[in-house]
């Protein structure tokens, strides 16, 4: 895993400014502590910070390979999971290879395939190719979107990077917004619409997008969709399909050079990937599993609709089930009302508050001891796991279903931000620009037709916001977070299965947890679904209130002139405890709606933001 950047520009000459690439290059250090490069030539310019998780030496980038007299220059963040399918079929076609890594593979597969070469990957990446001869710069993102890519394009300049402060750090970038970034932090927020890059003229590839850049422009398109269709195969054969393509992407992901681990709640999506892994070992190696708790968390949690029951009970049952060993992380509430500032730098935006920064200080802790893991992320927007995929919400709003309490938050806005960016307007906009993309199906019923748009809301308006927080937050410690319900195999096949099927025993992931019988003890396999754990200690919203009340009374607060300074006082002098109610997804209630905002107050004044 990796961090890059690049600079294309036709109009000037480049090989002169390596003091500017390593510049961006910089930004990017806590994503490649290892290693660093850079290429320059006439037009192209890449940079590539390292992390090294497999072949140390043979994997060094950016990696220069020459075919038929042409140069190809690659730049790469992720992971391949298929490399050494691949690696055999080019040797077929008569490719050498001087290493071992995935970087010499998906070079040699785009000499070789061109574009088409996206088609045989099974990974995660981002990663940026130039041709010499063309004078073409290829870029793409994997199809689910779990490595990130942002550009930059105005008056013939073209930068491109992991994260957006190595944009940034180029000087003839701004950190401007417009009210459209407005929208997006107070509307939006904290998730994102696809390709808003909430900066001006700075941009995201989308997932499953793939781009070329050269002297003629811009050319961009989308590689790989979801396709409905029917699906007529037996509930066994499902149960079947399921467990097989779980079993084998957690296999794949198993690969690693340096100490690897897996991130466990007790829950079924984690414990079952470490059960998978205790299976592929054979007692070989140790499974060597982390799980996160907060100081104080089992004297003040309470029971809830969201989060059932507390994870430490669960951890200790799975892990000594398994003979993991065990590492708990104890996180300190003070610091993680601090370090809600470096998640910001992390992300770049204002995030999920201490839902962000405690996955930062949970990573930090684990990086102690391993360099790589496995998480259970995004089985829920897979299999249908939320409430809402089986839970009527409080009304039939047309909007996001984990942000349907819009209203709340614009109580606190000012007149003039509801006016300029019009958030209920530009949200509804945003919602029906999402059910436009749905890959619809002529046999749907019109109860399936709902189930197959709420499943593709989640897939791409939800899950790239905890994607994004999982690779922001891990990487600026240095780790790096593996996903196997990622894998594209599995989306592309429970995209078409029945929801009554996924809904097995009427159980949120019913289907998931009958396919994984016989890897986990009943009670875990069938544990109510509870999110990831968050503190309950009411020093927590003391802080953040504390912190509240300063900025609300520093004039110099830039997010003054947004925010109904008397109605936000009111309302942080108003909280006694947390409100079970979320804004925004399960987790982020009152004491988060104040953190959110000092997130962006502290945003705007680091990031320099400057209004349009």
């Amino acid at each position: 895993m990796c961090g890059i950047a690049g600079w294309i520009d036709f109009n000037r000459d480049l090989k002169n400014q390596s003091e500017i690439l390593n510049k961006m290059n910089e930004k990017l250090i806590r994503r490649g502590p290892d290693d660093e490069c850079i290429y320059l030539s006439e037009h192209a310019a890449l940079a590539q910070r390292r992390l090294v998780v497999v072949d140390p030496q043979g994997g060094r980038q950016p990696m220069i390979r020459k075919r038929n007299g042409t140069e190809y220059i690659i730049i790469y963040n992720g992971e391949l999971y298929n490399t050494e399918d691949i690696r055999y079929e080019l040797i077929q076609n008569g490719f050498s290879f001087q290493g071992w890594s995935d970087t010499e593979v998906l070079l040699n597969a785009y000499i070789c395939w061109g574009e088409q070469c996206l088609e045989k990957f099974n990974g995660i990446y981002a990663f940026a190719i130039w041709d010499s001869k063309k004078q073409n710069l290829f870029l793409a993102r994997d199809r689910i979107g779990v490595k990130p890519l942002f550009y930059y394009e105005k008056n013939g300049t073209f930068l491109f990077a992991s994260e957006i402060k190595a944009i940034l750090a180029h000087p003839l970038a701004d950190s401007a917004i417009n009210k459209t970034g407005l929208a997006e932090i107070f509307a939006i927020g904290p998730a994102r619409t696809p390709g808003e890059g909430v900066f001006l003229n700075i941009h995201e590839l989308k997932p499953s997008f793939c781009m070329n850049v050269n002297a003629s422009g811009i050319k961009m398109k989308q590689y790989w969709h979801l396709k409905s269709h029917d699906f007529d195969e037996s509930f066994k054969d499902t149960v079947e399909k399921v467990r097989s393509l779980v079993y084998d992407s957690v296999e794949r992901q198993l690969v690693s050079d340096v100490p690897l681990c897996f991130l466990l709640s007790g829950g079924l999506d984690s414990s079952a990937i470490c059960a998978i892994a205790k299976d592929v070992y054979k007692d070989e190696k140790p499974v060597l599993t982390f799980s996160i708790d907060y100081t104080d968390n089992e004297r003040y949690f309470k029971k809830s609709d969201f989060q059932p029951d507390a994870d430490a009970p669960w951890v200790k049952r799975v892990s000594q089930y398994l003979g993991t060993q065990h590492t708990n992380c104890v996180i300190d509430n003070e610091e993680l009302v601090l370090s809600l500032f470096d998640a910001v730098i992390a992300r770049d935006l204002p995030g999920m508050t201490d839902i962000d920064s405690s996955l930062l200080l949970f990573s930090k802790q684990i990086k102690t001891k391993a360099t790589v893991g496995l998480s259970g992320e995004c089985a829920d927007e897979v299999f249908g796991g939320y409430p809402w995929f089986y839970k009527q919400l409080d009304s039939e709003k047309q909007t996001f279903p984990w942000s349907y309490r819009l209203s709340e938050r614009l109580k606190l806005y000012s007149d003039e931000l509801i006016s300029l960016i019009k958030p209920e307007e530009y949200v509804l906009g945003r919602y029906e620009e999402a059910l436009s993309e749905v890959p619809r199906y002529a046999k749907d019923s019109q109860e399936e037709a709902k189930k197959r748009e709420l499943f593709y809301l989640n897939l791409t308006r939800w899950m790239p916001t905890l994607l994004d927080r999982k690779d922001r937050m891990s990487m600026y410690t240095g780790l790096e977070l593996r996903v196997p319900y990622c894998d594209h195999r599995l989306v592309e096949y429970v995209w078409n299965i029945p929801w009554e099927m996924k809904y097995y025993k009427d159980r949120e992931k019913g289907l998931l947890r009958q396919a994984l019988t016989g890897y986990l003890p009943q009670d875990a396999l069938w544990r109510k679904k509870s999110p990831y754990p968050k503190t309950h200690n009411p020093m927590f919203l003391e802080e953040v209130r504390k912190l509240t009340l300063l900025m609300l009374s520093d004039e110099t607060s830039p997010i003054l002139p947004f925010i109904d300074r008397y109605k936000v006082k009111e309302f942080a002098l108003s909280i006694n405890t947390d409100t079970n109610i979320p804004w925004f997804g399960q987790l982020m209630n009152a004491p988060q709606m104040l953190a959110y905002l000092l997130q962006i107050n502290f945003w705007m004044k680091e990031y320099k933001v400057r209004i349009l």
